[in-house]
C-alpha cells in the first residue's frame, strides 16, 4: 500500500477520531448510522444512474429497522444546488418530519439537505427566505434566538469532490442571475458521515477531474492564506492533499476502474475538506461562484488558482517551495525552484500547475470555457464586492477590500482568460 495513503488515512482519522466512516466497501455500514436517529430517515438520491446505490442505502436501512418516510426516496439536488432544489426538499422535511435526513450524492445534493433543514427548522420562526442566511454565522444565531434544532442530517458522500460531507458550507445557487452564494456555518455540519471510495467508479471522468482540482484549490488556498499558528498543520493536509491529485488523476483517467487511484482521489478531496476546516479559501473559490453556469466548480477553482497564485506570490514564498515541490516531483516543473523568488518563483509553480492541468485534459485558461464571455468578468467583480462574500477576500493572503477590486482582481481575470501572466498586477 501507498505510504501516501496511509499517511492520509492518519490525517483523517486523527481530526474525526474515528467518528467518519470511510474507506473501501462502508457503505453497508449506513443503516446502523441511521438506526441511532430513529425509524424513519428521508432519504434524498438520485435513483438513475445512481440507482445500485440507492438500492444499496435503502437495503442497509431495512435491515437496521429504519423506513423510508413517504415510502420512497426523494430526488436529489441539481448540479451547483439549484435554490428551487432546496425549497423542494425543504417541503419534504416539512410534510413527513422525519427522524433524520440522509442526503446520498455528490455536493450539490448534501449542500441542498444542509439549507433545506435549516430552512425547514427556522422558516417559520424567521424567514422561508433562503437569502438571510447567507454568510458567517447566521444559522448559529437563528438557532440561538429561536432555540430550535436541525434534524440530524447524514451525508453519503457518492462523489470525489467537495468534501461537502465534512465541512460547515453551504453552497447555493441562483440560476436566474448565474451566481453562487455561501452559508459558512458549524450547524450546517452533517451529524454523521460516510463516503464508500469505491461508489466513485462509476463517476465519469470529468466528474473526477473537477474533483481533483477542487482537492488542490481546497489546500492550496487555505495554506496560502493560513495564520502562523496553523501552518504545519495546513502544509501536512496540503502536501498530501496535492500529491495524490498530482499522482493518481492521470491513472484514474487512464484506467476509470482503478480502484486505489478511485480511492486515493477520495481521500485527496477529504483532506481537501480538512483543509477548509481549518482555514478559509480564497480568490479562486470567489470567482468560481461567478462561473457556474459555463463549468464545474473544481475545474473553475484549477483555471483561477495559477492566477491567484501569481498575485500572492511575493506574500507566499514559503508556501511555494511546498507546493511547488510536488509539481517538480512529478516532472510538471523544470526549474531549481531553491535559486527562485518574489514573482519569479509564482510564475514557475502556476506554469507547473498549468502544465500538470494540460495533462489531465483540464481547461487552464477561461476562453477555453464553453460559452464564457466578458460579462463572467464582470459578474466575478461585481461579486467579489458583495458584502455576504467579503470573507473570501478577508481570507486571501493580500486582503483586497471592495475598492481594491477593479485595480488588482480585473488583471487577475483578465489574465486568465488567455493565459497572460504579464497582466497581473502585484501590490509588493
Amino acid at each position: 500500500m501507498d505510504q501516501l495513503i496511509e499517511n492520509s488515512k492518519k490525517l483523517l482519522n486523527d481530526w474525526k477520531g474515528g467518528s467518519y466512516t470511510f474507506g473501501r466497501g462502508v457503505l453497508s455500514q449506513i443503516g446502523a448510522l441511521a438506526a441511532k436517529h430513529g425509524k424513519n430517515a428521508l432519504v434524498v438520491c438520485n435513483t438513475t444512474y445512481m440507482k445500485p446505490v440507492a438500492d444499496a442505502v435503502v437495503a442497509s436501512l431495512e435491515k437496521a429497522g429504519v423506513s423510508l418516510v413517504g415510502g420512497k426516496i426523494a430526488p436529489d439536488a441539481g448540479p451547483n444546488a439549484p435554490r428551487v432544489d432546496v425549497y423542494r426538499l425543504e417541503t419534504y422535511i416539512l410534510h413527513y418530519k422525519p427522524d433524520c435526513i440522509i442526503a446520498v450524492g455528490g455536493g450539490s445534493t448534501i449542500d441542498a439537505c444542509k439549507s433545506a433543514n435549516m430552512l425547514a427548522t427556522l422558516g417559520g420562526a424567521v424567514t422561508p427566505e433562503i437569502d438571510p442566511y447567507f454568510g458567517t454565522g447566521q444559522v448559529t444565531e437563528a438557532l440561538k434566538k429561536t432555540g430550535k434544532k436541525l434534524t440530524p442530517l447524514i451525508a453519503v458522500q457518492t462523489s470525489a469532490s467537495s468534501g461537502a460531507h465534512l465541512t460547515k458550507y453551504s453552497n447555493i445557487t441562483d440560476p436566474v442571475v448565474g451566481q453562487k452564494k455561501l452559508i459558512v456555518d458549524e450547524s450546517v455540519i452533517p451529524q454523521e458521515c460516510l463516503f464508500d471510495y469505491d461508489t466513485t467508479a462509476s463517476m465519469p471522468i470529468p466528474v473526477t477531474i473537477d474533483g481533483a482540482l477542487d482537492a488542490i484549490a481546497h489546500s492550496f488556498e487555505v495554506f496560502s492564506g493560513i495564520p502562523a499558528e496553523k501552518y504545519d498543520l495546513a502544509s501536512k493536509i496540503a502536501e498530501n492533499a496535492i500529491e495524490l491529485s498530482v499522482k493518481y488523476a492521470p491513472r484514474v483517467i487512464k484506467d476509470p476502474k482503478d480502484l486505489e487511484a478511485r480511492e486515493a482521489i477520495g481521500l485527496a478531496t477529504d483532506l481537501g475538506g480538512y483543509a477548509i476546516m481549518v482555514g478559509g479559501t480564497n480568490g479562486a473559490h470567489l470567482t468560481s461562484f461567478s462561473l457556474v453556469d459555463v463549468t464545474g466548480h473544481g475545474t473553475a477553482c484549477g483555471v483561477m488558482n495559477p492566477y491567484y497564485m501569481v498575485f500572492f506570490s511575493p506574500a507566499i514564498q514559503k508556501h511555494l517551495q511546498v507546493v511547488g515541490a510536488v509539481f517538480k516531483k512529478y516532472g510538471y516543473i523544470s526549474e531549481d525552484l531553491s535559486k527562485l523568488s518574489g514573482k519569479e518563483l509564482g510564475l514557475a509553480v502556476a506554469k507547473g500547475m498549468v502544465a500538470f492541468g494540460k495533462a489531465i485534459g483540464a481547461p487552464t485558461t477561461l476562453g477555453e470555457l464553453k460559452g464564457f464571455t466578458e460579462k463572467h468578468v464582470e459578474r466575478a467583480l461585481t461579486a467579489a464586492k458583495d458584502p455576504q462574500l467579503e470573507m473570501k477576500l478577508k481570507n486571501m493572503p493580500v486582503p483586497l477590500t471592495a475598492a481594491l477590486v477593479d485595480e488588482y482582481m480585473g488583471p487577475i481575470l483578465r489574465a486568465a482568460v488567455n493565459g497572460d501572466f504579464s497582466l497581473i498586477k502585484t501590490m509588493a
